[in-house]
């Protein structure tokens, strides 16, 4: 199970043929990992005041059903670490009836701002701000 938040659609978020435009699939995803890190208890601010950030290294998104105005979607954010400098941070959106609107995979990782590089173990400096994948679940 992964953590998820509940996000209303707004009109200025729908296209010309009435429906969420395809870039706003993607910001639902980044409001999700934000607010997922913050409940995970790291901050992005944190991160970045000790000179690392999150990165998105790309992301793919495969709509489903389109989202239509007056509607809510709930969208999770699913952290996956595996070895290297990259880890994978993925999205459903489903909206509340339970049908899939789209699915997210996102790779991440974690720069040091001042070499402007990926760092080696993003999991553990994850974790030494804080980080606890167990509270997204």
């Amino acid at each position: 199970m992964a953590w998820s938040i509940r996000i209303p659609v707004r009109s200025y978020e729908l296209d010309a043929l009435g429906h969420v435009n395809q870039a706003v699939y993607h910001q639902y995803a980044e409001i999700a990992r934000v607010e997922g890190f913050q409940v995970a208890g790291c901050g992005w601010e944190g991160l970045i005041a000790a000179g690392t950030a999150p990165v998105l290294l790309s992301s793919t998104c495969h709509y489903r059903r389109e989202i239509r105005s007056g509607e809510s979607v709930d969208v999770t954010c699913e952290v996956k670490f595996g070895t290297g400098k990259t880890f994978q941070t993925d999205s459903t959106i489903t909206k509340l009836d339970g049908t899939v609107s789209a699915e997210l995979s996102c790779v991440t990782g974690i720069m040091d701002l001042r070499r402007r590089k990926l760092v080696e173990d993003p999991r553990a400096v994850l974790e030494a701000h804080g980080f606890d994948l167990a509270k997204l679940d």
